[in-house]
């Protein structure tokens, strides 16, 4: 099985709190300090670890406390103050709730670029897998700044991902990850805070812009707990939007462990990250999830393995089972089930944004219409279904069911082409099995043939001829619909007479 880490963010995301709910789930620190001393930057921080108290819960509190005679000392950024805070003798009425802000403000301010960081990362000979994920969030972090202020990401002059402690928190985050084991990492949806920040380059409105920008990017969930402080620091949304291979619900795992990291101040709310780490079906891992999302900005990453503060070297790291002391977690690669007997399913998940509006008032004959609109913007599915509504009507509920990118073009659609006056919408979890198409050659023409199975290359779990193409020979020809379908089923089936269904399943009809 898989091991699976969730990140729960009732109350934000910054990176000392990843650095805390990794050392509360049994990352050493000892580890963290050892490997980050790789980077040379030593002489500018000192890392430690406590136990608070957040609203009456325990946590663990990761300091990265900047060191007098380090350069650079304070750790300002033009897009929020992710950590510290600039020279101003005007305190902020807004500050940071998740990180300290006591740094020497009588410090110059020093700034890294890009390739200087890249650089220092690619030669502190860190696990393969901590280096390429670490590289990874600067990226991620510089394409977000980049576009900001609309320049490209080498000429940023980086404030933001240049500052020690920055660097400290995202690179210590990869570690922990890695020394766990962790293969797929998930996200909750993120709140959005409020007010304003103070940062190099005045103050903010909340969410900083690059937190929104990272946000924008990765199209993620988010929403507003009615605390008004900066919750999600741009580097928090940096190793989010970058590891997470999605954002929502957690998946289905089994639960064995529960990291806390504490943020620096007590909230409405306990200011605590809880890191979910367990069991479940395999994922897309986490490198090719920033593949996937950031393959522009990244580049190619690189696999490997940590274990107990060792790196180890593995080209093939799905082959190696991962063990952490103290808490059993194995992944073992499953064996292919056979033809004959039903296998667990490897569905993949994915984020899917649900559109629901009641309409009593509207002409039937605009519904087809609207069906066309929807498909045409991208909608995966749409349906009716018979409702009693208010005073008695009669009236239907209009569902729509589309990618998380397409909401707003949906929307639009129902709102300008129907009578509604409100338009409710949810992002959901839906799990897919892997599908592929075959043709087969019937006297009347080509029919496309889909078939899903239980894992890629697996056993089939179905079959089904498209409809469309059953419809357009039956024209055609003159035969009834049902013929053309169960004579494309039957001709896949010889065609295919090696691979046969799982026990219990039979060809849709």
């Amino acid at each position: 099985m898989a091991k699976l880490a969730y990140l729960e963010c009732p109350t934000g995301l910054a990176g000392d709190m990843c650095l805390g709910a990794l050392v509360h789930a049994g990352v050493p620190l000892a580890y963290l300090i050892e490997q980050l001393g790789r980077l040379g930057l030593s002489k500018e921080y000192r890392l430690r670890s406590e136990l608070v108290h957040r609203n009456g819960q325990q946590a663990t509190k990761v300091h990265v406390e900047l060191l007098t005679a380090s350069k650079p000392l304070t750790a300002s950024k033009p897009n929020g103050s992710v950590h510290g805070s600039d020279p101003d003798p005007d305190p902020d009425p807004n500050p940071n709730p998740n990180h300290d802000h006591n740094h020497d403000d009588n410090h110059e301010q020093g700034t890294r670029h890009l390739p200087e960081i890249e650089a220092l990362i690619q030669s502190a000979d860190l696990p393969p897998r901590a280096e390429a994920w670490s590289l990874a969030v600067f990226r991620q972090l510089a394409a977000a700044e980049a576009a900001v202020h609309g320049i490209p990401p080498e000429q940023v002059h980086f404030h933001e991902v240049g500052a020690t402690d920055a660097i400290v928190d995202i690179v210590g985050t990869c570690l922990g990850l890695d020394w766990l084991g962790v293969e797929h990492l998930y996200c909750s949806a993120l709140p959005t805070g409020g007010g304003t920040v103070r940062a190099a380059h005045g103050r903010l409105p909340v969410p900083a812009p690059a937190v929104l920008k990272l946000w924008e990017m990765r199209q993620v969930p988010i929403y507003s707990n009615g605390i008004d402080r900066e919750l999600v620091t741009p580097t928090g949304a940096a190793i989010a939007t970058t590891l997470a291979t999605q954002f929502g619900p957690p998946p289905p795992m089994t639960l064995y462990q529960v990291g806390l990291g504490a943020g620096s101040q007590d909230l409405s709310l306990p200011n605590i990250l809880r890191l979910w780490i367990g069991e479940g079906t395999p994922r897309t891992s986490l490198h090719q999830s920033q593949t996937h999302h950031s393959k522009a900005h990244h580049g190619q990453a690189h696999h490997g393995q940590a274990h107990h503060g060792e790196a180890h070297h593995n080209p093939d790291p799905h082959s190696q089972a991962h063990h952490q002391k103290g808490h059993h977690f194995h992944s073992e690669p499953h064996p292919e089930p056979h033809p004959g007997s039903v296998a667990e399913p490897e569905m993949n998940q994915e984020a899917i944004a649900v559109l629901e509006t009641q309409l009593d008032d509207l002409n039937p004959q605009a519904i087809g219409y609207v069906f066309e609109a929807l498909f045409a913007a991208g909608a995966v599915d749409v349906f009716t279904q018979a409702i009693g509504m208010k005073k008695s009507r009669p009236g239907i509920l209009l569902t729509v069911i589309c990618p998380p990118e397409r909401v707003e073009d949906c929307e639009t659609i129902l709102f300008r082409e129907t009578t509604t006056l409100g338009v409710r919408h949810a992002l959901q979890q839906r799990s897919i099995l892997p599908r592929e198409f075959h043709t087969v050659e019937l006297k009347q023409g080509s029919v496309r043939v889909k078939v899903a199975r239980w894992s890629q290359g697996g056993a089939i779990a179905n079959i089904q001829p498209e409809y469309e193409d059953c419809a357009h020979l039956a024209q055609q020809s003159g035969l009834p619909w049902r013929d053309i379908h169960q004579s494309a089923l039957q001709q896949w089936h010889l065609q295919h007479s090696d691979l046969h269904l799982p026990t219990g399943k039979k060809a849709s009809n």
